[in-house]
């Protein structure tokens, strides 16, 4: 029997370095540090490109976009995102919605999330009502309450097409 719904997580993290600018669900946000990576380091569309993979059995982020291909070196995650929205359209599915929350200690995420909203949900084929962002602190803890990183996590809800 063939389940119609299928959900998927998805979990990214990146180091915060001096040098790099800070993307984070697809938009350029001022601040002193960005996050390292071989392409933009954007974790909140790498958890959600993982979700997405994920709920479809597609393996994750690193085994279609490879950090040891040159051609990825510092691409913009939103054609990541954009490709693996075309490979679960491909797949036979049709995405439901995605659930995200960033974990960052600085700086403040919230003001942000309308346009990141707005940005991914045009990459994605959605409406900014099937994305939902949510930030978050680790209250001064770990590596990214010492503003060391940040992470993201995701989860995706996809439905087979009929």
């Amino acid at each position: 029997m063939q389940i119609p719904y299928r959900i998927g997580f998805g979990y990214d993290v990146h180091r915060l370095e001096e040098g790099y600018d800070l993307w984070l669900g697809g938009i350029k946000i001022p601040y002193e540090k960005g996050l390292a990576g071989h392409s933009d380091a954007d974790v909140l569309l790498h958890a959600v490109c993982d979700a997405l993979l994920g709920a479809a059995a597609l393996g994750d982020i690193g085994v279609h976009f490879p950090p040891t291909d040159m051609a990825y070196k510092g691409i913009d995650s939103k054609i990541l995102l954009k490709k693996t929205c075309e490979l679960i359209r491909q797949a036979g599915y049709e995405i439901g919605n995605i659930d995200a929350t960033i974990a960052a200690e600085a700086p403040k995420i919230n003001p942000h999330i309308p346009q990141m909203k707005t940005i991914m949900a045009e990459v994605m084929g959605l409406t900014s009502g099937e994305i939902s962002i949510k930030a978050t602190t680790t209250e001064r803890l770990g590596f990214v309450g010492h503003r060391e990183g940040m992470e993201a996590y995701a989860t995706a809800l996809i439905m087979k097409r009929q």
